[in-house]
């Protein structure tokens, strides 16, 4: 018998190749990360009941068939699991997903490769009128996330605060050695990020340098493949900064994964526990103040918890966009339904960033 494995790497070959992607076909091997099709006879009545008031999506309506959604690497962890429970919930749809820079994700919709992406911006005018004229697609976007982006350090790393000027510093090469920032450490600082062309990288380029310049303009970063391998980086190399998506901080989600979906379901279903995400501990996450006229220039530094992207506090966040395509009679329509309604948003709360459309009962103890 094939596996299920099996199966879906093939899907996800012919896809490529139905769609005449080479960036897919390269990325199959070993950056496409596949996910396990669970599947159930029943779900809970709490799980129906939270539905109805989110977008309801009707069993046997548009819930069946194969699609692909192409994501930046960034929110990995978020999309594998947003899939899980669509899946769970509807047997007969296959979700298909496709890791790769954000620059890739929006070419690839433009160019009619894909149906739908999740990317950290929304698309111009200009974009939607391509999609519109050459196309011939409607453009639908829903802001679905608030992501933070994350300062890491290794555990044995005694810097843990910077301020928003000394970030600018060290990405322009004016602070180059730990010991300008704290301790005796004279080494040099290696600043770690994922991909090139990532939302990470680009964020972090318009928040901190010059319109039109890069980050290897002033400095060399170690380019890693994905946010998993600049997390590996950081917990092995005393000298890294990493700068990753918060969302892969986040303890919640990777212990929700370790419970049954049945019982995953129940809880992303229950409309009445408050945020209150935890971040990981093999790491230092490093707070950040951003002293200025808005908040009476306060050195207080915060960390990127849910509590203080909600209230801005933590200076370095950003959107997270679902864009699609794909028409109201698809399935990945009723996925971009899923995602934005009540239960898609609660998994996103579980990665450690701020979902967009779900009230904000924050609750967080300061560390």
């Amino acid at each position: 018998m094939i596996s299920t494995r099996r199966l879906r790497e093939a899907a996800l070959f012919a896809y490529a190749a139905h769609k005449g992607n080479s960036r897919i076909h390269q990325a199959v091997p070993g950056y496409i990360r596949i996910t396990k099709i669970v599947v159930s006879c029943a779900v809970t009545l709490l799980f129906i009941a939270s539905l109805a008031a989110c977008g309801e999506i009707k069993r046997g309506e548009y819930t069946s068939g194969t699609g692909a959604v192409f994501c930046d690497d960034g929110f990995r962890n978020i999309l594998d699991e947003e899939i899980q429970a669509f899946e769970f919930q509807y047997k007969d749809a296959h979700i298909l997903p496709f890791y790769m820079s954000e620059q890739a994700c929006i070419d690839s919709l433009l160019a009619d490769k894909c149906q739908s992406i999740i990317v950290t911006r929304d698309f111009t005018k200009e974009e939607r009128q391509h999609c519109k004229s050459v196309n011939r697609r409607i453009v639908r976007s829903n802001c679905i996330a608030v992501d933070a982006v994350a300062m890491i350090v290794n555990k044995d790393n005694p810097v843990s605060a910077l301020s928003m000027d000394e970030i600018r510093k060290i990405l322009r090469g004016e602070l180059t050695r730990w010991d300008q920032l704290a301790g005796n450490d004279t080494t040099a600082i290696k600043v770690v990020f994922d991909a090139e062309g990532s939302s990470t990288v680009s964020y972090m380029r318009e928040k901190f340098l010059p319109e039109g310049k890069k980050i290897t303009d002033y400095i060399k970063p170690y380019a890693q493949k994905n946010n998993a391998a600049v997390f590996d980086v950081v917990k092995n190399d005393p000298d890294a900064l990493g700068i990753i998506s918060v969302s892969w901080l986040g303890n919640d989600l990777s212990v929700a994964k370790t419970v049954p979906m049945d019982r995953r379901m129940e809880d992303y279903a229950n409309e009445n526990d408050s945020i209150n995400t935890d971040l990981t501990s093999e790491v230092n996450i490093i707070k950040v103040s951003n002293p200025c006229e808005d908040n009476d220039f306060s050195p207080v530094a915060y960390k990127p918890y849910q509590l203080y992207i909600n209230s801005g506090d933590y200076p370095l966040f950003r959107k997270v966009w679902m864009i699609s395509t794909a028409s109201n009679s698809t399935m990945l329509h009723s996925f971009y339904t899923f995602v934005t309604g009540f239960v898609g948003q609660k998994i996103i709360i579980k990665s450690g960033i701020m979902p967009y459309h779900i009230n904000r009962r924050v609750v967080q103890l300061v560390k």
